[in-house]
């Protein structure tokens, strides 16, 4: 029985396992080289820059890192969500 690995009759050879090799490390190289170039700084199309600045987010690390208690943090959320419509309490949207 002939097969492609058989290399004793004139076959490729074991080197045959090398091109699919190559291949693997072509495509890897690649998705590497877009993900540390243009895939960056992109997030997914559920986030935005503006979301990262808004005042909601901004009240919010202030809370988590202890600026204003949660009595102030309430009061403060409650008018930035009359001004921006966001509805739900407790950051649901």
């Amino acid at each position: 029985m002939q097969t492609l690995a058989h290399f004793g009759d004139g076959g490729p050879g074991p080197w045959i396992l090398f091109f699919p090799v190559i291949w693997a490390l072509v495509i890897g190289g690649g998705i590497a080289l877009l993900r540390r170039t243009i895939w960056r700084g992109r997030r997914g199309p559920w986030r935005t820059a503006a979301e990262d600045n808004s005042p909601i987010t901004v009240l919010g690390h202030r809370f988590a890192s202890g600026d204003i208690d949660e009595d102030e943090y309430w009061r403060r959320l409650s008018v930035l969500d009359e001004q921006f419509g966001r509805t739900g309490k407790g950051g649901a949207a």
